[in-house]
């Protein structure tokens, strides 16, 4: 008689959903329907429902362990086919393990058993500022399940998504393994985001002799409208560079120090303003540059092949690695061609120099865009520097849409996949843009003493209460009141901006009654906060016998200024009847003084 031996191979799965590596088997197919419900106050009601399917007769599962990507579980209750389960859960890192014992053994090929868990969390769902945002960490080895499906529910108040990742048809939150990839689900509900800043400035003159310096302040783009309201000292002006920075100039003495305080606040919108590129700056934004290699010959090579924006995204996000060990320390900046030859120790900065540097080398226009960046998790979403910011992101310029588009393929690449090119986010502030140089302005949090390089001076936070306000100018038109006939009449026109918002390009028609041109137009440039513009003016000579008044009339955005001045006849003026006093005067006393040089020759007697 032959014994029959079963071996029986008792199996703990473990699985990881949103965050690490899962163990796949091929003994099993396995099935997950999620449901994410949202409810008005952010808590977040979660029910996991999973069928596993035996292929293998001398095989079952025991249990099934799952690895979550939350931190924050609470109401946790599960269950199998055959009843009611106690979970067990244990803390890892960032994220909980729950472990099901089942009910009963799931023996024989075929067999399914249907089980599942259901907790509350608040970390799903956050009330930040104007903005709902609901972010799910994404799926790890989606080939290890047959089936994958999650569905979002969130309240009616929260109205139509700013943005779905992935990107759906309509507004469906509904969303299955092709869908999802291995990235994860990120939505937003508002139309704007609204922060308030403080930005500490520290600048010092080491020269022995004055000198005139720059800092680079928050700027208005096609993404934010940025408010300055105070500036403490004030800035000699406020001037707009090639790439539309606003650059506040001081003057410093010899040895002076000096710590600039900025104010304000910033509206950060989802879609791209249209902004035309000139023929003279996309030249510039297509050449190479320290850090930007585009010339290089692997740089060329990769830009044949991947020839297009989102071609370029992908390749960045999924060929460099994020380095966390280089974020707490001072980072020494590779470049384009320094990241590819270490691609796996990278961080935003190279993320965004591979990225322009390919697009120049593809004949794309890119830049750098620096700032602040809002995150709740510096693991999925990190920053460059942990006292002040940094972040660094490229954007590129799309000419079908005419517009500049940013980009993060650093956030693409540490959040396993969520799309950061087709649509940002309401998180990112830009703070200075660097096209024209790939090293300079210097934005906000970069201008520090020796002894305040440990300080922070970037402070911003959320200022929902904040009210867009219109720009506003002030005009004056330094001309004289009179003038003397036969000259030209010359003006200086002061244009400032003492509003807090950026003044939009004007157009000023100035005319006149007397003078010619009778109608000329003047067109002034956008005016930043605090700053100032001067334009002058000029009038043909008028004929020497002119003497009239004319009525000098300025228009601008339906205000008018008037300024009235005077032409005196050459003849007729005062200074005509001095100077002519002055003549007749001397040429009588010329005269006089021949007459008695010849009386002195006259004798008195014969």
């Amino acid at each position: 008689m032959i014994k029959k031996l079963f071996v029986f191979l008792f199996l703990g799965l473990f699985v990881a959903f949103f965050s690490q590596p899962a163990f796949a088997d091929t003994n099993f197919d396995t099935s997950f329907d999620i449901t994410y419900t949202v409810n008005t106050n952010g808590t977040t009601h979660a029910v996991f429902n999973g069928t596993m399917t035996n292929l293998n007769n001398t095989v079952y599962a025991p249990s099934y362990s799952l690895k979550l990507g939350f931190t924050d579980l609470s109401n946790i209750t599960a269950f199998d086919s055959y009843g009611k389960i106690d979970p067990i859960v244990k803390d890892a890192t960032n994220s909980k393990i729950i472990t099901l014992n089942f009910n009963k053994k799931n023996i024989g090929k075929g067999n399914s058993v249907s089980f599942g868990f259901a907790f509350d969390t608040q970390e799903l769902a956050t009330h930040i500022g104007n903005i709902w945002e609901v972010n799910i960490p994404g799926l790890a080895n989606q080939t290890d399940f047959k089936n994958f499906t999650v569905h979002l529910r969130v309240p009616d108040t929260f109205g139509q998504p700013a943005y779905i990742k992935p990107m759906q048809t309509g507004s469906s939150l509904d969303f299955d393994k092709n869908t999802l990839g291995s990235g994860g689900i990120s939505l937003a509900f508002g139309t704007n985001q609204v922060y308030g800043f403080t930005l500490n400035y520290h600048v010092k003159n080491t020269n022995i002799f004055p000198v005139k310096t720059e800092i680079a302040l928050p700027p208005s783009t096609n993404y934010q409208d940025v408010q300055i309201t105070d500036i403490s000292p004030k800035p000699i002006n406020v001037l707009m560079d090639k790439d539309k920075n606003w650059l506040a100039q001081y003057s410093l003495l010899p040895s002076q120090k000096l710590t600039i305080i900025v104010k304000g606040n910033v509206f950060v919108g989802l879609t791209a303003k249209s902004e035309e590129l000139s023929p003279d700056l996309r030249k510039i934004y297509l050449l190479p540059q320290p850090y930007w290699q585009s010339n290089a010959q692997d740089i060329q090579r990769l830009a044949k092949d991947l020839k297009t924006p989102d071609a370029i995204y992908a390749y960045v996000s999924n060929q460099l690695t994020y380095d966390f060990s280089r974020v707490a320390g001072k980072q020494q900046r590779v470049g384009a061609e320094g990241v590819l030859q270490n691609p796996t120790s990278a961080v935003c900065l190279e993320f965004t120099d591979l990225f322009i540097a390919i697009a120049r080398a593809a004949g794309i226009p890119a830049r750098e865009v620096d700032g602040y960046a809002y995150t709740q998790n510096t693991k999925e979403r990190p920053l460059l520097l942990t006292k002040d910011i940094l972040h660094t992101w490229p954007e590129y310029y799309d000419d079908v849409q005419k517009k500049w588009i940013m980009v993060d393929p650093t956030w693409g690449n540490t959040t396993h996949g969520i799309d950061y090119f087709h649509t940002l986010d309401f998180d990112h502030v830009a703070f200075a843009i660097k096209g024209v140089s790939s090293t300079y302005p210097v934005p906000a949090g970069g201008y520090k003493f020796l002894d305040t390089q440990d300080t922070k001076d970037v402070f911003v936070s959320f200022n929902p209460l904040a009210i867009e306000n219109d720009a506003k100018i002030s005009v004056n038109l330094d001309m004289p009141s009179n003038i003397l006939s036969g000259f030209s009449l010359n003006g200086n026109l002061l244009v400032k901006n003492v509003g807090s918002s950026l003044v939009p390009q004007q157009t000023f028609t100035v005319s006149a009654t007397k003078f010619s041109p009778s109608t000329q137009t003047i067109t002034i440039p956008q005016i930043p906060p605090f700053g100032f513009v001067s334009n002058q003016i000029s009038f043909n000579q008028t004929s020497f016998l002119t003497n009239e008044t004319s009525l000098i009339t300025i228009q601008v955005a339906g205000e008018t200024l008037t300024k009235t001045v005077t032409v005196h006849s050459f003849f007729q003026s005062e200074q005509f009847i001095i100077i002519g006093g002055i003549i007749l005067a001397t040429i009588f006393c010329i005269t006089i003084f021949i007459f008695a040089a010849k009386s002195r020759r006259i004798p008195l007697s014969k």
